[in-house]
């Protein structure tokens, strides 16, 4: 479970900008909202969706929280660099570090991790944990910038064969992960949080076979049964698996390209994808996936990821979630979310959107709508509709955004394109 994220000096974020999934005063909607096990006083939100124009910075929020994941899961190994892009509108920014820290819930504890980095170096990293409510500092990395070295501070309630760890750790690589790797049992439910708990869709959404695999592994009934509720008139799915075949490649493509794709496919299987109709008369019509239409196709990329996130709990991340999809179905899947049957652990979906039908009090409390708006220096700006303080159940949100009362919209201008009143 997610806490909050913050970031500072990662694309256009040139000042911390913070995300929070915890909890507002307002009693609205308690459906979508969960108390935390065995911490004292922490509510979070199920779910929080971010609005905002073309080019304000919203990708920018998860792509943070995707830098950060790859950063912990891969910065042990050797030779990589890390993927971090300095905030470039301000030439004071281009050679400070990037800062990434997530506050979050693993095994019924609270926890703040956080570094900073170039792309070549960490310079600072820390980790806390909250026990029963009570700070503890298990270790902190400080760059000496006089000195040119780490200080490195570890705490009594950290342990584990410390100073190997440390002296294993290289510039580029983090604590945490390089500990990890030297077997720090301690640390490995952290790093596990990171590489199994976070999941992340693109503009482009998910690879259908994601929830191909769920139905060869007998949960198709259950991605039969999310079609079925989304009404997209499907009565079965049939998959099946073959050899990669090279004659299905392009007669036309070059040969080295060619030779790449064959080894990357060797001993790998193929899915043919087929939806199954029924007619008037009873009669199955059998239509490849890619017959489907966009949304169908975008639907059923979906099913498998939103079924395994929700079973497990775990906590995703959604660019664009209206690409492709009737406003309906981005409704039904994000209240998915806020239904205790359909959401027992507690998963969290953090998403970017356009869509405006669903900016409603009727589907989400004032604190789970957040803007991203870029200022006259280029930076974006994250902030939540609780700032504005709208009415509760009463004002018209879809109204108020789009005339500009919180922000976080394009300043269209009139387009001059030079034509004169005889059309040259």
């Amino acid at each position: 479970m997610i806490v909050e994220i913050s970031s500072t000096n990662f694309r256009s974020f040139r000042t911390t900008q913070t995300l929070s999934m915890v909890k507002g005063k307002g009693d609205e909607l308690p459906e979508n909202t969960f108390q935390v096990e065995n911490i004292k006083d922490l509510d979070l939100l199920h779910s929080v969706a971010i609005y905002g124009a073309n080019a304000s910075g919203k990708s920018n929020l998860l792509r943070a929280v995707r830098s950060m994941k790859r950063i912990v899961t891969e910065s042990s190994q050797r030779g990589i660099s890390l993927p971090l892009v300095p905030f470039k509108f301000n030439k004071d920014n281009l050679h400070k570090p990037t800062e990434f820290e997530i506050v979050f819930i693993v095994n019924k504890v609270r926890y703040q991790y956080g570094f900073s980095a170039t792309e070549e170096q960490i310079f600072d990293e820390w980790l806390f944990a909250y026990p029963r409510g009570r700070a503890q500092k298990w270790f902190e990395r400080v760059w000496d910038a006089k000195d040119k070295k780490h200080l490195w501070h570890f705490g009594s309630s950290f342990v584990g064969s410390k100073q190997i760890w440390q002296n294993a750790t290289r510039e580029n690589s983090l604590f945490l992960s390089t500990a990890v790797q030297l077997n720090s049992e301690q640390l490995k439910p952290l790093f596990d949080w990171f590489k199994k708990t976070l999941r992340f869709s693109t503009v482009d959404g998910f690879d259908p076979e994601y929830s191909a695999s769920l139905c060869i592994e007998n949960k198709k009934e259950e991605v039969l049964k999310l079609l079925r509720a989304a009404d997209l008139n499907i009565d079965d799915i049939n998959v099946e698996t073959e050899d990669f075949s090279p004659s299905t490649l392009p007669a036309e493509m070059p040969e080295p390209i060619k030779e790449l794709i064959i080894d990357g496919m060797k001993d790998k299987k193929m899915l043919n994808i087929q939806t199954i109709h029924l007619t008037k008369e009873g009669n199955s019509v059998a239509l490849d996936l890619e017959e489907e239409s966009d949304g169908t196709q975008k639907f059923f990329a979906f099913a498998g990821p939103w079924i395994d996130v929700l079973t497990n709990g775990y906590v995703l991340f959604v660019d664009e979630l209206h690409d492709n999809l009737h406003p309906k179905l981005v409704r039904f899947l994000v209240e998915l979310f806020h239904n205790k049957k359909t959401n027992p652990k507690n998963a969290q979906l953090i998403f970017t959107t356009h869509e405006t039908s669903i900016l409603s009090q009727d589907v989400f409390r004032r604190d789970q709508i957040w803007f991203c708006e870029r200022n006259q220096e280029q930076e974006t700006i994250v902030y939540p509709l609780s700032d504005f303080s709208p009415k509760k159940g009463k004002d018209n949100l879809v109204a108020a955004y789009l005339s500009g009362r919180y922000g976080a919209l394009p300043f269209v201008r009139p387009l001059d394109m030079g034509i004169n009143n005889h059309g040259e």
